[in-house]
This record gives C-alpha cells, structure tokens and sequence, in this order.
C-alpha cells in the first residue's frame, strides 16, 4: 500500500478508534455533527453520477468508467463525492444515498416532496 515501509508500519498500528473519539470530541467541543459513513460502504466502486456499483474493482485501478453512463471517474475523488452525499443525506433527511439496486431502481427515480408542499402549491393556485 505505501512504499515506505516505516509509515505503513505507523499507519497501521494507530488506534482507529481513538481518532473516532477525538474526532467526536472535537465536533461536540465546535458544536458540529459527526457522521460515521458504514465501513463497506461502496464509495469507489459507487458512480457518483448514476449510483452504479461496480462489482469488481481492484486497488490498482485508479481510474475507471462507469457502465452505464460512461463516465470516467478517478477513485479518490469519485469516492470523496459519494462519502459527501451520504453524510449530507444522512443530516438532511436520515436516509441512504441512493437504495440498494433492485428491480424498483429500473422504474426511475421519484422526486422526494418537501412536507405540505401540496398545500403550499395549493395556496399558491387559489
């Protein structure tokens, strides 16, 4: 993974957990939220674009196109897209990204409705 085998050596041996903790410490201290994203979450292998998951995607690869929609994404920042939208999607409304894909997926996306917009639409008719 890193060429130098001294900071892999470090890398490995840190304590994920207490990085966690202070990470949650620091945000209670500033008065943030701290969203911890699922370990397998697919944010490389996800298309920030069309929320295909790649089914195999070794380390090596560092750029890839999506199948479906035929766009090209570098790992990295493909995957810092994803880890945003779920983060947001989880303040915002407490909810994945995008579901798993299903048969339901095929039909097409439904447009989430914000709370009494039909009557805010309503009012804004009479």
């Amino acid at each position: 993974m890193v060429k130098n085998h001294k900071l892999a050596r470090a890398i490995s041996d840190a304590n994920w957990g207490e990085l966690v903790r202070q990470l949650e410490y620091k945000a209670e201290w500033y008065g943030r939220q701290l969203i911890k994203i699922d370990r397998y979450f697919p944010s490389s292998k996800r298309c920030s674009n069309c929320g295909h998951i790649v089914e195999k995607l070794p380390l090596n690869i560092r750029e890839w196109d999506c199948p479906e929609c035929a766009t090209h994404h570098d790992r990295d920042i493909n995957a810092s897209i994803n880890i945003l939208a779920a983060g947001l999607a989880v303040s915002v409304c407490g909810a994945t990204v995008r579901p798993s894909e299903s048969k339901s997926r095929k039909a097409g996306a439904k447009k989430q409705k914000a709370p009494n917009s039909d009557a805010r639409e309503s009012r804004a008719v009479s």
